[in-house]
């Protein structure tokens, strides 16, 4: 049984009024406030007895009102005020192709470092930024398996391979750690 099932302890029997949608996305927020992980909206979906769907335009509507659910690879996050405690800095990185983002990404993770997103600057829409929350190398091989199933492309591959991470870590020297081993394997555009 996954961890966040046995939070959720909801009571779906026959009998037990339906919940109207202000209940139900009250619940979302119960459930997304009590996990450390992130969810799929299925699963989410399932335990409330809706639709994917509903869960996607609640969490949207939620999302409009202020409320910091992150949408992630893995699943529905919510960030938590004592998350920002941790030491963050934007790195610009290029890769060309997926073996070298999947070793730019593993240097991260191995180094205690966390991958927040990744933004791309595109010559129509501008900012492009996608969660990635990836912190460990499970939440990576995730996202790559994600990646090759899809069949889709990495934004990164919208500006030749040029990218920028926000990173996370405990400290600045694990930062400054990561930033070294990144520009010794050519993944960081050094700053002049």
């Amino acid at each position: 049984m996954r961890n966040w099932e046995q939070i959720v302890n909801l009571q779906l029997n026959e009998g037990v009024k339906p919940m109207d949608a202000n209940e139900r996305r009250q619940e979302i927020l119960n459930i997304l406030g009590k996990l450390e992980e992130p969810v799929k909206g299925i699963d989410i979906s399932e335990q409330l007895g809706v639709s994917r769907q509903v869960i996607v335009q609640d969490i949207a509507i939620l999302r409009a009102r202020g409320e910091n659910i992150l949408a992630t690879p893995q699943g529905y996050l919510m960030f938590k005020t004592h998350e920002r405690r941790k030491t963050r800095k934007t790195i610009v990185c290029t890769h060309k192709n997926n073996k070298e983002l999947e070793e730019e990404l593993r240097t991260i993770v191995d180094l205690g470092g966390k991958i927040v997103d990744v933004i791309v600057e595109h010559p129509l829409y501008g900012e492009i930024k996608s969660q990635l929350q990836i912190s460990s190398r499970h939440d990576l091989s995730l996202f790559m398996e994600n990646l090759k199933a899809t069949k889709a492309e990495p934004l990164s591959s919208l500006t030749d391979g040029i990218h920028l991470h926000t990173i996370e870590a405990d400290d600045e020297n694990t930062l400054r750690t990561i930033k070294e081993a990144l520009l010794e394997k050519k993944y960081l555009i050094k700053e002049d």
